[in-house]
This record gives C-alpha cells, structure tokens and sequence, in this order.
C-alpha cells in the first residue's frame, strides 16, 4: 500500500518536472532531485538512519557524497513548498474516493501554525565558536483536518523571522470557500483582511493588543458549546467596512495556561451559529497533533542537517512521507469500518508496519512492477488500496488509548541543579529505599 500510494504521491519524473519549474539557482545534471527525495524519503520513514547512510546503501548513487550534500544544502525553499502542494493536489482526488464528512459544509478548513525546528548539532564550522543554541530555520504549515492531509508549506531559513510576515505568502494563495483557523499570533490586520479580500473566511483567537477596533456592537447572549458559556457582538477594524463576528467564550475549566474566557473573531455568515465557531476551532489543536507525529514518528528533525536548507529539505519530505501514510490510514479504517466501527489507527504502528516489511519488498519486486500507478486514477487507486486494506490486521495498527495526563508541579530549579550529573543506577536504588 504504501509503495503504490509513493508512486501515486511522489513519481520520480514528476519531482523532477517540479524543481525544474521552481528552481531559481540550482540546476540538474547527474544528481536528479527526485533522488535526493528518495534519500530522504528512507530516513524519514526510519529505513535508514542517516542520510549518508543511505546514500551509502544506494547501489547507483551517481555522485559522491560531498556533491549529494552539497546539493541538499542548497535546495530552495520554493521547491519545498511546490512539492507539498502538488503531492497533496494528486492525493487530494484519491482520497475524495474515500468516505469522510466535512467539518463545516460547503467550507474547506485550513489550519495555519507554524513549526520551529530545535537546535542542531555544531557540525558546520561557522558554528563551533557560538555558545548558544544553533536553530536552523521554521515553517509555516497549512493543515486540511478532513483530509488529513498537509496542503501547503512555507519554509524559512532565517529562525528569528516573524511567522506574521512569512504568513503573507500564504494569505495571497488563500481561495475562496475556505475556512483558516489561527492562534492569536496570527491575529494582524493585514491577514484578516487579506483572507476578507479573498472570499476566504477565517477564525482566529484574539490578540491582547492588535488589531484596533473602531466599531463594537452590544453583546447577546448565544447559549454555551461544549466547554463554555457562549455571548456575541459585532466588530469592525480600521479600512474595512464590512462588520466581522466576535465570540467570547467563558470555560467552564480554565485552560492549562490559567485562562477562564476566550475572544474569536470570525467573519463567517451568520449563518454559522456561535456554538459552531466555537467548536471549529477546537480542530485547530489537530495541527499540534500533526507536528507531534511528524517528530516521534517520521523523523523530521534531523538533528544532523545543521544548514538551514538540509534541516528544511528533511522537515517537508517528512511532511511528504505523512500525507502518503494519513491515505493508507483512511483507507485501513474504511476497510474495516463494518468489523470495527470504532478501529482509529495510529500513525506511529503504521509506520512501523511499512518499515519492517518495505525492505524486503523493494528486493522482491522490481522498481518497473510500480511505474503504472503513477497515472492510475482516482477511482482506480481508491480501490486497489480498500482491497490491499482489507488484509490488514486492524488489531496491529489500532491506536492504544490512554487516560489524561497527571499534572506535574513545576518548582524552581536552580541551574547548578540542572547541570549536575547523576547516577542513573544509584537514582533507582535509592528509589527502592536501598542504600546508594
């Protein structure tokens, strides 16, 4: 399923026609980027546990090592972010073959947050005489929560570059029909509007300071939601005159944060019942969930890759690697939706699964057994995938349930503390009441 879904997603002679049309600098000639992809693609699927690794293991890697690094640290970010769009543009169809219902009807939600990469080891000279923390670069995701897949990214070499300003370039590819969920960070004028000016809508959390209102209406009240008691007024800012939805929600429990009440401003007809907004953007925690499977499960900081290009490339064929096994996923609990209606899959035991047999499949079965299903059609790869499906076991790839998390007290913690080594042997004993 996974090899089929790859050739559907990600064909060699596609990544090739895409970084041809988006390349700036760059240039092909013996070292194609679709297989740089495919380098990267092993180690985040944890089939290798390096890139030099793998490159090693390559029978007919065409350059050498030095040139395959070279040409991964100066992959451009424009190529990243086609290949996103278009991988999720040709699973996009597929997975309409697929059952799922829509969050809010006849709207297209798109989740915006972005993702910093931690630090990365001092491997590059420039580095080994800084003291503090080496962090190479972020991006901005844009998440579809009803297809599950990742549709958009930007990414950012400069880590200290404001997610507001990068944002920008997401807002100008915004499409009428959709819905974009955003944390307050996002809150500015200049987004809402241009989301507003594009016949798109949005629901965003307020922000303490910006933008100003120059118009609020008197609060009613609009009954509660699940987590709170719900009131609304209407709002305007400075240059637009169409007037925009403010929700305030007062929770029942305060947040992890301390916080009792939440503001959302939407422009959303009214239509959309407050209750509706307010559950909306609950979805919009699904995007942590997103960034938590991409680093737990698919590898996507390399810790490795210090130059901001690496470090980026290694993060988007992560993303890649993701939206090709959210398919399998749907497809896994369609298949056994009569067996087991309530069967949810976890992304980590699939990605197990795929690594332990994947291998030995590549031996068996030549690369040309897959080429025809890069232009197969939707219909036809929807049910090719169903019947692979239903052989899956839907015990080996359930979810594993767990109850909510204890909280932990934070006390103040002495850096001397934080610094001293300690005996990990010694620790347990003397855990056990034994003598250390």
């Amino acid at each position: 399923m996974a090899r089929v879904a790859l050739e559907q997603a990600l064909p060699a002679g596609w990544i090739d026609e895409v970084f041809e049309a988006n390349r700036q600098r760059q240039y092909p000639r013996e070292l194609m980027m679709s297989t740089v992809v495919e380098l990267m693609m092993l180690v985040s699927l944890g089939l290798r546990p390096s890139l030099h690794a793998a490159a090693r293991k390559m029978e007919r890697l065409p350059v050498s090592l030095a040139a395959l690094y070279d040409k991964v640290n100066r992959t451009e970010p424009a190529v990243l972010r086609a290949l996103v769009q278009g991988s999720a543009a040709r699973l996009a169809p597929v997975m309409a073959q697929l059952d799922g219902e829509a969050s809010l009807a006849g709207w297209r939600l798109r989740i915006l947050d972005g993702n910093h990469l931690p630090a990365s080891q001092k491997r590059l000279s420039p580095l080994r005489d800084q003291r503090g923390a080496a962090l190479p670069g972020h991006t901005l995701v844009v998440y579809d929560p009803d297809q599950a897949l990742v549709t958009d990214i930007v990414a950012c070499e400069d880590a200290h570059e404001s997610e507001r300003t990068v944002a920008r370039t997401l807002v100008a590819s915004a499409r009428a029909g959709e819905l974009w969920l955003a944390d307050s960070h996002f809150c500015t004028r200049t987004l809402l509007q241009g989301w507003q000016q594009t016949g798109a809508a949005f629901i965003v959390r307020e922000h303490g300071r910006h933008p100003s209102l120059v118009q609020q209406g008197s609060w009613h009240e609009a009954g509660r939601c699940e987590t709170g008691v719900l009131a609304e007024q209407s709002i305007g800012i400075e240059g637009d005159g169409v007037p925009w939805r403010r929700i305030q929600l007062v929770l029942d429990e305060p947040t992890r944060d301390g916080l009792t009440q939440l503001n959302l401003w939407s422009n959303l007809p009214h239509e959309v019942t407050a209750q509706q907004i307010a559950n909306l953007y609950r979805r919009r925690w699904r995007i942590e969930g997103l960034f938590g499977r991409l680093e737990s499960v698919l590898n996507s900081e390399i810790r490795t890759l210090g130059h901001p290009r690496a470090a980026l490339l290694g993060f988007a064929t992560a993303v890649l690697a993701y939206n090709v096994l959210s398919l399998l996923k749907r497809c896994i609990e369609q298949a056994h939706r009569e067996q087991a209606p309530e069967l949810e899959v976890s992304t980590y035991h699939l990605a197990v699964d795929v690594v332990s047999d994947y291998k030995g499949m590549l031996i068996a079965l030549p690369p040309s057994a897959w080429s025809s299903w890069s232009e197969a059609s939707p219909e036809h790869m929807a049910d090719y995938l169903l019947h692979l499906a239903r052989f899956v076991s839907p015990r080996s790839v359930a979810t594993s349930k767990r109850g909510p998390k204890k909280p932990k007290p934070k006390g103040y913690v002495e850096a001397a503390a934080v610094r001293k080594h300690v005996s990990t042997a010694r620790v347990l004993r003397s855990a056990k009441g034994a003598t250390p």
